[in-house]
């Protein structure tokens, strides 16, 4: 009888510990649900913006577009993803204040089908609710794959407005520094519109430009 009830008691115990688990398994997902919409909901109330971007609604709180970088070396496919960051310029461009700041990726197409990926980092000005009539500051930087001390990145600036669905953007006439590659962007301008990876590997694969030979 004794060893029978020992048995019941060690069943019942694993029963409840299967049970714990299972409960703090909930708990867990749940808990980590609760801080994802946490986060979005700080960052969407901080740059609403975010959410309707280029007159598109854009509930993942970021935007892809491409377009052609024409520059005084050629013309070049460009592609952008674009999201908030907590990091941007706290100084006034063109006389209008910095609501927000900008992150994300860019690929440049040098040579059909081989493309060269930037890191995307600027300031929106004047967008709140909206990026209509926004104007927005970009820098893409070159990565550095090697830290071969003190090596310069290249890099290239835009500056630009949306104008609804589009963003038409240029360089100001700000040289950029010169890529590992030996490729300049000098005299640049870009209307970029919504599309997606795929639309701009397509566009890189039928390219027929190419970085000049150091």
């Amino acid at each position: 009888m004794r060893v029978t009830a020992l048995s019941q008691n060690t069943r019942m115990g694993e029963t409840c510990g299967v049970a714990a688990r299972q409960r703090r398994g909930r708990f867990g997902w749940f808990g980590l649900l609760l801080a994802v919409l946490v986060v979005y909901a700080a960052i969407a109330a901080m740059n609403p913006w975010a959410l309707h971007i280029g007159e598109r609604w854009t509930p993942l709180l970021y935007w892809t577009g491409s377009g052609t970088l024409v520059t005084q070396r050629g013309s070049f496919p460009l592609y952008l993803s674009v999201w908030p960051s907590s990091h941007f310029s706290r100084l006034r461009l063109d006389g209008v204040r910095p609501t927000g700041g900008i992150q994300g990726s860019a690929s440049l197409c040098t040579a059909p089908g081989a493309m060269q990926n930037l890191k995307l980092s600027g300031t929106i000005y004047g967008g709140w609710r909206s990026t209509d009539g926004a104007l927005m500051n970009l820098r893409l930087l070159e990565y550095k794959a090697v830290d071969l001390g003190g090596q310069r990145r290249g890099f290239f600036n835009l500056y630009g407005r949306w104008n609804g669905a589009q963003l038409v953007m240029d360089d100001r006439g700000e040289p950029g520094h010169v890529f590992y590659s030996g490729l300049k962007i000098e005299r640049a301008s870009v209307t970029l519109n919504w599309a997606s990876y795929s639309d701009f590997k397509a566009a890189c694969a039928s390219a027929s430009n190419a970085v000049p030979q150091r």
